[in-house]
């Protein structure tokens, strides 16, 4: 069994759903400290240790750049266990895939970089620059006291990053196939549309929210909002959840209550798609209340030394050349490119994550190993 199956077997065996950590990252610091990293806890959380974070650093002797990998430790929950072919944290092989939550988001990318950065300073103690981790708790959560507070954390007290290579499952069909080099923003919106309570025999008496609301929402779904561009899809809107009624089939509703959010490219901005939206509810007179949450800027890293070096890493180890794309959800990338010119994400592929049965190819897991290895001999020696 390689080093790197084996550590990722003890990582899916410890049930670490959001926020906990079950022990991934203690685990993981006792392998990085006889090597020579720092390894420095940061919790973070109301009483000061709901949220595990660790920050893992070797420098080398040379000046160069510090090269950072990131990734979670965190889980999604299960689910129904009842529809689990085995247990999903007891790692489980069947026809050459590894099974179990967190196989695809993201074990195995934790596991590729712990031994990929262990293999690399062996061989190159004194290399140039930095190599760092940085592993949250807190990225399947709310994302409050994670990577957001170890990046705050780093940045007070002047610690410079130059490359990061985040390792979420980014590969469509094969490993190698697809970087992230950028992330679309989401901003989401709680919209409640007033209106009165009646019987539905008297609608003369009452205000029905929902049917004043229809016109809005329709012109809401139907806008163009940007076209995107070069690097980012057009900008989305999508609605998440509608509420109204008592559950009476008698009774006109009195509040409406829409759910909806937007994944934006850098050609909108929050203040932007804010006010269009209101000019929209404005337009219709309606009586409402509006609250809005900024899931994350967009951010984008132009090719460069980081997607170069990763590229060829991918193509050496898979004969692979992959296509850079900012398509997908949010990612912890969003706050590391605050203080990071140079952000990218790259993993397994990303077929199976957050479903029952997640599971990630056992052939996959060396070469991605490798592939990250590969990346920091490039940028470190």
């Amino acid at each position: 069994m390689s080093s790197t199956l084996h550590l990722l077997e003890a990582l899916i065996s410890r049930q670490s759903v959001t926020p906990a950590d079950g022990g991934c990252q203690a685990l993981i610091a006792k392998r990085l400290l006889p090597l020579g990293f720092a390894c420095e806890p940061m919790p973070f959380g109301p009483d000061g240790a709901v949220v595990s974070n660790l920050w893992a650093i070797h420098r080398g002797t040379r000046p160069g750049p510090t090269v950072v990998l990131a990734g979670h430790t965190d889980v999604v929950p299960t689910g129904p266990l009842e529809q689990w072919h085995s247990d999903p944290f007891v790692p489980t092989h069947r026809d050459g895939r590894l099974y179990g939550r967190g196989a695809a988001d993201m074990k195995t990318s934790v596991a590729a970089m712990v031994v990929a950065s262990e293999e690399f300073v062996r061989a190159q103690p004194q290399h140039r620059g930095a190599l760092a981790l940085l592993l949250t708790s807190d990225e399947e959560g709310p994302s409050v006291d994670g990577t957001v507070r170890v990046v705050q954390a780093l940045q007070a007290r002047g610690e410079r990053l130059d490359c990061c290579i985040v390792g979420e499952p980014t590969s469509v069909e094969r490993l190698g196939d697809m970087i992230k080099n950028g992330r679309r923003g989401s901003l989401s919106g709680r919209l409640t549309v007033h209106g009165i309570q009646g019987h539905v025999a008297y609608p003369q008496l009452a205000r029905n929210p929902v049917h004043q609301l229809a016109p809005a929402l329709a012109e809401l779904a139907a806008t163009e909002w940007d076209r995107g561009n070069a690097h980012f899809p057009a900008t989305t809107f999508q609605v998440s959840n509608i509420h109204a009624g008592t559950g009476a089939l008698n009774v006109i509703p009195g509040a409406v209550v829409v759910d909806f959010n937007f994944r934006f490219s850098t050609e909108s901005t929050p203040d932007s798609l804010k006010a269009r939206v209101q000019t929209v509810l404005d337009c219709q007179e309606l009586q409402y209340e509006l609250t809005w949450t900024l899931g994350g800027e967009p951010f984008l890293t132009t090719p460069g030394t980081l997607s170069e070096a990763l590229t060829a890493a991918i193509r050496a180890e898979t004969g692979l050349t992959p296509v850079l794309s900012t398509t997908g959800g949010t990612s912890d990338g969003r706050y590391i490119a605050r203080i990071c010119p140079q952000v990218v994400e790259f993993g397994p592929v990303n077929e199976t994550i957050h479903k029952i049965d997640e599971n990630t190819l056992v052939a996959d897991i060396d070469p991605l190993k490798n592939i990250y290895r590969r990346t920091l001999e490039t940028l470190l020696t």
